[in-house]
């Protein structure tokens, strides 16, 4: 294993963190006296997702990681809202919570959506934005994505996951580092089974399906809502924008790397060659490197 590469770190100690509304499971890292930071997960993942490279800022941040609700060790959300705005709220919360002023904020795939909605309903609490791989809108289905909307369709879609967790469980997580991963092999042996037993532990509870579900349909259905589009949101928003995308991602056409730079003309935008949709756990030196180059800057 690479020193400081993938594997390097045990999961950051879990703790809950009980609020007024909601009680929000995270992990935390850092010294102290960093500077405050974020990390949100994307669709079916977990606060585990960020371990590697909150290890390799923790000199510099000190970083949250959330489990969103219905995910990892979070429960449901008690208003029912799975939306990428629903979401945003509970980080918005965490965040006041837990810091005096405002945060960088990490989000990959779905949490790049939240990320956004975030930035555009709470611009006082995002000091620079970091998305990798973002669920923002493409208009032009890919193959390995194309039948989500019927995955979300209520009724019909419950019927197709609750048969998906019937699968062996060791099966579902490979399937799943083999689509979001270029190089599945990068994966460390104790990093696999600390997702299958993770992943066995979650598909036991009676609302993950409906967690899951959900939360796609929301993220959908903010596709649709012209007033409420991601892009224009990302386009309004005040803080720095650090997106990284993966070449050969088979879920976020990299492409979409342009058009942040045509809603967000001073963003810093990077395409990594030979690296799927989770850039932070495939490659976490390179996008720790980035990221250090790139605050340098403001």
């Amino acid at each position: 294993m690479t020193s400081n590469g993938p594997g390097t770190w045990l999961p950051w100690p879990l703790r809950d963190v009980l609020l007024a509304d909601r009680t929000l499971a995270v992990r935390e890292s850092g010294s102290g006296k960093g500077e405050p930071a974020i990390f949100i997960h994307g669709l079916g993942g977990s606060s585990t997702n960020w371990t590697d490279l909150t290890g390799l800022l923790a000199d510099q941040l000190d970083a949250v990681a959330i489990d969103l609700p219905g995910f990892g060790h979070t429960p449901p959300p008690r208003d029912g809202d799975y939306t990428p705005a629903g979401h945003a709220r509970s980080v918005a919360a965490l965040l006041r919570d837990r810091f005096d002023g405002p945060a960088h904020v990490f989000g990959n795939s779905l949490g790049g959506a939240v990320a956004v909605e975030l930035a555009a309903a709470e611009p006082d609490l995002v000091k620079s934005l970091t998305l990798v791989s973002p669920a923002l809108p493409e208009y032009r289905p890919r193959f390995t994505n194309i039948q989500l909307p019927i995955v979300s369709t209520p009724g019909v879609g419950a019927g197709l996951f609750n048969q998906y967790l019937k699968r062996d469980v060791a099966a579902r997580v490979r399937d799943t580092i083999a689509i979001c991963f270029h190089d599945p092999g990068v994966v460390p042996p104790h990093r696999l089974t600390e997702a299958i037993v993770e992943a066995e532990r979650w598909g036991r509870l009676p609302y993950a399906s409906d967690a899951m579900r959900s939360s796609l349909r929301g993220l959908l259905l903010g596709y649709l809502t012209r007033s409420a589009n991601p892009w224009r949101k990302l386009g309004e928003t005040r803080a720095p924008v650090l997106a990284i995308y993966g070449r050969a991602d088979q879920l976020v056409n990299s492409a979409a790397a342009l058009r942040i730079t045509k809603y967000v003309p001073g963003a810093r935008v990077v395409v990594l060659p030979g690296v799927g949709h989770v850039a932070q756990l495939e490659r976490p030196i390179e996008v720790a490197t980035m990221w250090r180059d790139w605050r340098a800057t403001f």
